[in-house]
């Protein structure tokens, strides 16, 4: 147009480069599942954001499914380390740094030790690295709140990302840190530390905490043998159905390793020395039971698992424990007579959850579905069978009790893996691996061509997801947004396993659980009220707030006591699409006691007559219930005591 100019300013490539690099310096991002879908997605963090004044509000349970909240409410570990800290600190020119800082805990300790001994003095310094954006966020909130922020200088970084010069002024010659974990190396301790004495400490550095001692101990237990025994307890059920066949007894097994639970009847199976003799008594206090009054959610105990039923030991015979570890694990060797127990597995094999090993091992477990798949199949001919999970077992049922059918396995999870898995264990299973078609795609992605154009007859599941163990009972329910999206796939008349679900509660005594989710206030002369809402806070929360429900294995959680029977809350009817649901029941209390909250769960209904159902409640120590606890706890009697409880289900939500 005569008379117009437009101007358009660009920045040169160099300073457009800079401009991004800043930008995604100041953001990271949070990678999180869809429990109904399984499909990533990913969470946008932006460390500039002002949460005062514009808060985005924080992904549901981002880090309310951590140990934190738990380490924060453990009084004798703060006191521990407020003592260690302020005893490190003596000179005024000390310059501290902190790793892994968390909430900035450990660095206002260090900060107010410094203020005391420095008086109106200036020097020393206190630098907290946090690489968790969602955390140093949080941290961020913490100093303001304690007036802070100016005392202790805060870095979005690893430590290994720090540089002396260019993020420190100086080497530190004081380090406090806290990346233990119940297996004690398993969040990178020694990398990290070694990282940091090459790097950014000064010679002869102060640490805390210094040293760590490791005690372990013989016990003999049948629920732990059958967590990472499959092979032998397969034998005992005697279906005919192989997981690990013959010489491939280790094909499905337990990641060897430590494994953190709270079993409540025995210490650490750790061990600090390279190697030490353990001399039996014989007596029944081989097993140590633990002190309910100490009992911590964040401190789990750890064990090793021996090879098989187990090694057979007698009073007075003295046994070599090796232990040995590399950057991040220990493990450990039980040799009797010098003869070493060989760990080893050959071929393709699959490494599962302990919970998940004693379940495929379950002898009422694997006959409840084995009567159920063999009463659909009698009215099925040559039937075209999908596997809407991750389950091995089923896929090896449905494929050694009907050679004419074709089973199409999802596993979504599993994918190559699985399949591989199947062709080693075939034979074995007296079927032909011809059979199965292991398409490894979630529901979303899969095509009339994948199933040949044909009616699926059978639809099955346990239903167990890979990667989906630890999360809320009802988020199984992929199962049901699975079934859905197939529907299209489906026979008129096709067989539906399980057919429904059923969300069952019943009210709880939890008071070491409610202990440690309470919201906090001071903690060692610090205030962290700002962190009760992001960190999952239950009890003592003001007004009518109310924290999350959080998925627990109720039996590790301390004392626990049912104070009401059991009741269903909601019905969820897989023989039609997915859809919203509601509910509601009156708890009425059968035991006086101090009620905390409610356990949840979700029984699985496996076929029409209702005559087979598998439950996922307390009692069932394979599963994980979710718990909601009450702000304040409830004094109940029966008979004069009751609650009312409504519940909503909505798939849009995944909640």
């Amino acid at each position: 147009m005569p008379g117009c100019c437009c101007l358009l300013g660009f920045p040169s490539p160099p300073a457009a480069l800079r401009i991004l690099r800043r930008r995604m310096a100041s953001r990271a991002f949070q990678l999180r599942l869809n429990p109904l879908t399984g499909d990533s997605e990913w969470l946008v963090v932006e460390e500039e954001e002002d949460e005062d004044h514009h808060p985005t509000p924080p992904p549901k349970q981002l880090l309310a499914t951590t140990s934190y909240l738990d380490m924060l409410n453990d009084s004798a570990r703060n006191r521990a380390y407020r003592r260690a800290i302020e005893a490190a600190v003596t000179d005024p020119s000390s310059r501290v740094l902190d790793i892994g800082a968390g909430t900035g805990l450990l660095s206002m300790m260090a900060a107010r030790a410094l203020a005391a001994v420095r008086g109106e003095a200036r020097g020393g310094s206190v630098s907290a690295c946090e690489s968790y954006l969602p955390m140093g966020k949080l941290m961020r909130r913490v100093l303001r709140a304690n007036g802070m922020e100016n005392r202790v200088k805060v870095f979005h970084k690893r430590s290994d990302e720090l540089k002396v010069g260019d993020d420190l002024d100086s080497p530190a010659d004081i380090l406090v840190s806290e990346i233990l974990d119940s297996e004690l190396l398993g969040e990178g301790l020694i990398p990290t530390l070694q990282q940091a004495y090459d790097m950014l400490l000064a010679k002869n550095p102060k640490i805390v905490p210094y040293r760590a001692t490791t005690y372990g101990q013989l016990i003999e237990s049948t629920f732990l043998w059958k967590l990472h025994d499959l092979h032998n307890n397969e034998a005992n059920a005697a279906d005919g159905v192989w997981l690990t066949p013959g010489e491939m007894e280790r094909i499905v097994s337990v990641k060897p390793q430590q494994h953190a639970m709270q079993c409540g009847y025995f210490n650490w199976i750790l061990l600090g020395q390279s190697s030490t003799q353990l001399l039996l008594d014989g007596r029944d206090n081989q097993v140590v039971r633990g002190c309910n009054a100490d009992w911590c959610d964040h401190w789990k105990q750890c064990v090793w698992f021996m090879q098989g039923k187990g090694i057979p030991a007698t009073e007075d015979q003295v046994l070599s424990l090796r232990a040995r570890h590399n950057q991040t694990s220990i493990s450990y060797q039980l040799n009797i007579n010098d003869e070493a127990c060989d760990r080893s597995s050959k071929g393709d094999h699959l490494t599962l959850l302990p919970e998940r090993i004693a379940l495929y091992g379950d002898k009422d477990w694997r006959s409840a579905l084995i009567n159920t798949i063999k009463n659909a199949l009698t009215v099925k001919s040559s039937p075209t069978c999908v596997v809407a999970d991750d389950s091995l077992f089923l896929a090896l049922l449905i494929s050694s009790m009907s050679p004419t059918s074709k089973v199409i396995a999802m596993y979504p999870g599993l994918r190559d893996k699985g399949a591989a898995y199947l062709r080693s264990v075939a034979d074995a299973n007296n079927f032909s691996i011809d059979q199965i078609q292991v398409i490894g795609k979630r529901a979303s992605s899969i095509t009339a061509d994948d199933l040949k154009h044909k009616k699926v007859n059978l639809l099955v599941g346990e239903p167990f997801y890979l990667g989906s163990e630890g999360m809320l009972p009802w988020q199984n329910l992929r199962f049901w947004n699975v079934r859905t999206l197939l529907d299209s796939m489906l026979s008129e008349d096709a067989f539906i396993m399980p057919c429904k679900g059923i969300l069952k509660l019943c009210a709880m005594s939890l008071p070491d659980l409610w202990r440690s989710r309470s919201s906090l206030k001071d903690v060692e002369g610090f205030d962290h009220s700002v962190v009760n809402e992001t960190l999952g806070a239950c009890g003592d929360l003001p007004g009518d707030q109310q924290g999350p429900c959080l998925p627990y294995y109720v039996w590790q959680c301390g004392y626990s006591k049912k104070l009401s029977e059991v009741y269903s809350l909601m019905d969820f009817n897989f023989s039609e699409p997915i859809h919203s649901c509601f509910g509601k029941t009156k708890i009425e209390f059968s035991h006086d006691g101090t009620c905390h909250g409610f356990a949840v769960w979700i029984d699985w209904v496996l076929d029409e007559r209702k005559s087979v159902v598998l439950t996922t409640g307390p009692d069932n120590r394979y599963w994980k219930q979710g718990v909601q606890l009450f702000s304040k706890p409830v004094e109940v009697n029966p008979g004069k005591s009751v609650i009312h409880v409504e519940a909503s289900f909505d798939p849009s939500t995944e909640d």
